[in-house]
């Protein structure tokens, strides 16, 4: 089932996710509703708060970035080419332990700010520890653009978004689009979820 996203000025993307585990009720179906939701809106990550739960669970798969059709223009080699398309993963409770090496630039969008993308910096290696859909713990390193989607979405579910991290000046250039996206001023191709305040 495709579900909305929540976007940008909901509160919930701002709560760091709690822990879960193996009997949290329908985690199955979810996991499965937020793939569907992914691939529906084009992503190549989704992270549980994006669609309203503030839990420790977010989804990858990188597969899109290997489907480039110019080979004139191409940011990635054959080789990393070939492990973006086969990079799918669950990571539940995950815990990011070492980010290394010297920071670099890549040009970040998120499903919860529609139609916005900037640079951002970030370092290139990464170590992190996490549960899988079984439960079963995993400690990993990844690197280059692998490491850098799940920067991103290991950002959602500590409350963070990449807007956070880009610099005051970019962040002053956009912030009368993130003021009409969070008033739901906005056009997705996928389904949305703007918060509105109880009365």
């Amino acid at each position: 089932m495709i579900l909305p996203i929540v976007v940008y000025g909901d509160p919930v993307l701002r709560k760091v996710g709690e822990e879960i585990d193996k009997d949290y009720e329908g985690l199955d179906v979810l996991i499965k509703n937020m793939f569907d939701t992914m691939y529906n809106a084009n992503g190549v990550g989704l992270a549980a708060p994006q669609i309203g739960k503030a839990i420790r669970l977010f989804i990858i798969d990188t597969k899109p970035f290997s489907e480039s059709d110019d080979d004139d223009d191409d940011e990635f080699t054959p080789e990393q080419k070939k492990q973006l398309k086969v990079f799918k993963r669950i990571f539940i409770n995950a815990r990011i332990l070492k980010e290394e090496g010297t920071e670099w630039k890549f040009n970040e969008g998120c499903l919860s700010i529609p139609k916005i993308r900037e640079d951002v910096n970030r370092l290139p290696n990464i170590e992190i520890e996490y549960l899988d859909e079984n439960f079963v713990k995993h400690k990993e390193k990844y690197d280059g653009v692998i490491a850098r989607v799940i920067q991103h979405e290991y950002d959602h579910i500590e409350g963070k978004l990449f807007t956070d991290i880009i610099s005051p000046f970019k962040r002053k250039m956009i912030s009368g689009k993130l003021s009409d996206i969070s008033k739901g001023k906005i056009t997705a191709d996928y389904k949305t979820r703007v918060y509105k305040p109880k009365k």
